[in-house]
C-alpha cells in the first residue's frame, strides 16, 4: 500500500510539473485592487473571476460599479487598458402601497417574511401585487443598503447598492429591478387592475388612465395589461412632463431613494 501511494504520488506530481497551466500574476495584483465585495454586479460570481477576464481583456476595469474611479483607474494602469466604463445600476422597488396606502384585509401573524407570509393568505394585503413589507429584501442584502421605511416598504440607498440582484431574488413577488441611474422615470406599481378596481385595494396604484404615456415623448410609454412600460431605446427624451398628471403618484420622477420627497422639476429640466 506504501508503494502503490509512493506511486500515484509520483504520478500526480509529474503531471502537475508538466501539464499546469501558469496563471498570470496581474491576475493577482488586480483581485487585490478591486473591492473584495464579491457582490456579482460585473455579472461574474466574484473579483477573482472578474480580475482573470480583465486580465484576458474580455472586460475593462469599468464594468466594476462598485469601485471608485481611483480603484479603476489602479486597475487600469496595471494592465494598460482603456478604463472603460458602464453605468451604475440601483435596485428600485415597483410598489408604493404601505401601511398609510394599501388596504389590508386580514392581520398576518407568522414567521416574519415574505416568502412565508405569501404562501400564507397573501400576508393579508388585499392587494395580491404588492408589497408585503416583511424585509426579506433588506435581510439578503449584504451591503445594508435597505431599510425599512415607517410606512412599511424597503428603501433602497443608491449610494450604498452595488446592483449584486439579491434582493430581486429574495422578493418573492418580483418587486424589485435593477436599472441604471439615470433612468429617473419609474412606475411604483405592479397591479394589472384599473380604475376603481385597482384604487380599492391601494390609493397609490395605478389606475390605468393613461396620461403618463400621453404625456411623455413618442414611444417612450405604452399602456401595457393596464401598467405603463417604460422604454428608454425609443429615443424619446425621458421628462418629468409624464409624472405632473397622475391621479395617484403611481409613476415618479426619482433621483434618489424612492419614497421621498422629490423636486418638483419644470419640463426644460428633465433629462
Amino acid at each position: 500500500m506504501t508503494g502503490l501511494g509512493f506511486s500515484f504520488a509520483l504520478i500526480l506530481a509529474v503531471a502537475y510539473r508538466y501539464l499546469r497551466v501558469a496563471e498570470d500574476p496581474r491576475v493577482d495584483e488586480a483581485e487585490t485592487l478591486l473591492p473584495g465585495s464579491n457582490c456579482g454586479a460585473c455579472g461574474e460570481p466574484g473579483c477573482r473571476a472578474f480580475a482573470e477576464k480583465l486580465v484576458a481583456g474580455q472586460v475593462s476595469p469599468g464594468h466594476c460599479t462598485v469601485a471608485s474611479p481611483d480603484i479603476v483607474d489602479a486597475v487600469a494602469a496595471l494592465l494598460d487598458v482603456d478604463p472603460g466604463g458602464r453605468e451604475r445600476r440601483t435596485a428600485r422597488l415597483h410598489c408604493a402601497g404601505g401601511k398609510a396606502q394599501a388596504f389590508q384585509i386580514a392581520e398576518y401573524h407568522g414567521f416574519e417574511s415574505c416568502r412565508a407570509a405569501s404562501l400564507v393568505s397573501g400576508g393579508g394585503k388585499g392587494c395580491a401585487w404588492g408589497c408585503l413589507g416583511l424585509a426579506d429584501c433588506r435581510t439578503s442584502c449584504d451591503f445594508d443598503a435597505i431599510e425599512m421605511s415607517p410606512n412599511g416598504l424597503p428603501v433602497v440607498d443608491p449610494v450604498k447598492c452595488t446592483a449584486c440582484g439579491d434582493c430581486v431574488d429574495a422578493c418573492p413577488r418580483d418587486l424589485f429591478e435593477l436599472v441604471p441611474e439615470s433612468h429617473h422615470l419609474f412606475v411604483q406599481c405592479s397591479t394589472p387592475l384599473a380604475g376603481d378596481i385597482a384604487l380599492s385595494l391601494c390609493s397609490a396604484a395605478c389606475d390605468a388612465c393613461g396620461r403618463c404615456a400621453a404625456d411623455a415623448a413618442p414611444g417612450l410609454i405604452r399602456m401595457e395589461d393596464n401598467q405603463p412600460n417604460i422604454d428608454y431605446s425609443a429615443g424619446g427624451p425621458a421628462r418629468p412632463d409624464a409624472t405632473f398628471r397622475c391621479p395617484t403618484g403611481a409613476i415618479q420622477w426619482v433621483t434618489g431613494k424612492q419614497f421621498q420627497e422629490q423636486p418638483r422639476l419644470s419640463p426644460r429640466h428633465g433629462s
